[in-house]
């Protein structure tokens, strides 16, 4: 039976992920508060962040900036999208 929350993101109560997700307290508060559908729509904004501002996951400088991006989306009401940023068509 899967693990349901209440997700903070989506304020509702939904299915919950099967591990922590991210490193550290703030993984422990995403695996308690946030839903499944929230991550993937997290992980598709964060593919988003990284290849428009061409991050690497393994400059601590852009990891500290996705994981602040992270608590915005998140829990802090959304995250903007870059500067000129144009989605794709389709």
């Amino acid at each position: 039976m899967p693990r349901t929350v209440f997700c903070q993101y989506e304020q509702r109560d939904t299915e919950g992920m099967d591990f922590i997700p991210w490193p550290g307290e703030l993984g422990k508060r995403v695996f308690a508060g946030i839903g499944k559908a929230a991550w993937g729509k997290w992980l598709a904004h964060q593919t988003m962040l990284i290849n428009e501002n061409r991050l690497s996951p393994m400059d601590p400088k852009h990891r500290a900036f996705l994981e602040g991006e992270m608590q915005k989306f998140l829990f802090g009401g959304g995250a903007d999208k870059p500067a000129g940023y144009v989605p794709p068509e389709g």
